[in-house]
């Protein structure tokens, strides 16, 4: 049997933050590198946290009257150029196709690093008056862009899984409420599914989509300091529908260039799951999101004891997974009852349950957390329901103790050096701006710390840090 040191974590979370991130995400089995610079494998675990992420969304989105399609991966150069703003953005990322076979094409082909271009194209065609607003799809796919710092799993990929859902509307008014109702599912989602708080405002222009009007952003406080984008909205105004003649007759037939958005999440939400809620054991996972949200583990210490053991687990399995339970039983009869407990903590399983002869004895079975450890002894006639209860209370305390942690990497500066002091020091620093670009880059240039969202403007005013001049409040951080 390999030494628990090769197999668990070997370095703290407290240590080499990026090493243990790491460690975490390979030895959990979430993803593994490719053979291909700057690109991951997903494994079935990491996957599926994806897949539960993903069915949250879809739920929320079609509530929102959204619709799932699909885009291909190649876009042609010509249609690209014809936003010629958006695209100088993207550019130095593009992955491009230059030949088929040996033929050498005549005009290259992008690899998608965003499908603004190839949907409106389409938009273009499909939408001809009013009755066909508004049009609103979303699309699961990947997305490629080339890195050119280092690989880091879910954070920093060439390829990347995300969801991209383009509306058009009749009015501006309609493409803004749907801007910020947009931001509002992705907050509650990840608050409520992952367990991790957010920030939530309007980007700096400096920061904002290029090609957009304005962007909206919800942003985390990772616990090493640093700052992680976490889903945006775009409002796009007529940026996009008057190069790619996205138009609509109205009830009077007379034309008009539609209104439009966009808005996107991707799998670094998982990067920043398992960095909030990680520990020096491995993987810690929120139980909405968990493949397995309960793991049995059978303990027989003799084969007198085996078979009794063996069906009273599969029972429980029976009864978990008729009340909902995503479960799975740990059978490996050549491993320890020991190896197994590590095992499943280093993989981050929710609830471990614990049956042996004493615990049939005794007509109950000991189910301990992986988040605190606790453990505790519930009876096995109602243990479905008592899993059922302490899951969903581990969901909500994961999610207070990240708010928690968030809270004490957040200050407030109210001078430059206040400011330059916190952010070396690590975390979300609120801070007086005026609102000029000039005073943005410069900060940005002596600290390293980008503007993540602007407060309300409805906010009393207040001075800027570095000029002195007056204007609002930003919160700035050094990001991924």
């Amino acid at each position: 049997m390999p030494k628990k040191e090769e197999i668990g974590i070997t370095e703290p979370k407290s240590g080499d933050f990026s090493e243990w991130y790491t460690q975490v995400v390979l030895k959990a089995q979430l993803a593994d590198y490719a053979p291909v610079k700057g690109m991951i494998v997903l494994r079935p675990d990491g996957y599926a946290v994806w897949e539960l992420l993903r069915a949250a969304l879809d739920r929320r989105f079609a509530q929102e009257g959204v619709r799932n399609a699909f885009l291909p991966v190649l876009i042609p150069e010509s249609l690209l150029v014809r936003e010629k703003t958006h695209f100088e953005g993207f550019n130095p990322e593009v992955y491009w196709v230059t030949h088929s076979g040996d033929a050498e094409l005549g005009d290259r082909l992008a690899l998608r690093p965003t499908s603004e271009t190839v949907a409106y194209h389409m938009y273009s065609k499909w939408i001809k008056s009013w009755r066909d607003l508004p049009l609103k799809l979303n699309f699961w796919n990947t997305a490629l862009r080339a890195e050119i710092k280092s690989t880091k799993p879910f954070l920093r990929t060439s390829e990347f899984l995300w969801q991209e859902g383009h509306t058009v509307h009749q009015s501006r008014r309609e493409a803004e409420e749907q801007v910020a109702r947009m931001l509002d599912i992705y907050a509650k989602v990840t608050e409520e599914c992952l367990a991790v708080p957010v920030q939530s405002g309007r980007k700096s222009e400096r920061e904002q989509f290029v090609g957009g009007e304005y962007t909206l952003t919800i942003e985390s406080v990772m616990p090493d300091g640093r700052a992680l984008q976490m889903g945006t909205s775009h409002m796009l105004g007529q940026n996009f529908a008057k190069p790619f003649s996205v138009k609509y007759a109205d009830r009077d037939n007379v034309e008009h260039y539609a209104w439009q958005t966009s808005w996107g999440v991707s799998w670094r939400l998982l990067g920043a799951m398992i960095m909030v809620h990680g520990d020096d054991r491995g993987l810690v996972l929120p139980p909405r999101v968990a493949p397995v949200q309960a793991v049995i583990v059978p303990i027989a210490f003799s084969d007198k004891d085996a078979g009794a053991v063996a069906s009273h687990a599969e029972s429980l399995s029976r009864s978990l997974n008729d009340a909902g339970v995503r479960v799975h039983t740990d059978g490996r009869e050549h491993l320890s009852p020991g190896f197994k407990f590590n095992d499943w903590e280093l993989r981050g399983v929710p609830l471990r349950v614990e049956i042996g002869p004493r615990d049939i004895k005794k007509g109950t079975v000991m189910v301990a957390r992986r988040d605190t450890g606790a453990k505790r002894a519930v009876g096995i006639d109602g243990a479905a329901g008592a899993i059922k209860g302490m899951l969903n209370e581990m969901q909500g305390e994961m999610l207070e103790r990240a708010r928690g942690r968030a809270a004490s990497l957040t200050g407030e500066a109210d001078d430059y050096s206040g400011l330059k002091g916190g952010i070396a020091a690590g975390g979300f620093w609120w801070a007086g701006w005026c609102g000029q670009r000039s005073c943005e880059e410069n900060i940005k240039e002596e600290t390293g710390a980008d503007i993540r969202l602007l407060a309300p403007p409805q906010e009393e005013e207040k001075p800027c840090v570095l000029c002195g001049k007056g204007g609002g409040r930003a919160l700035f951080a050094r990001g991924y």
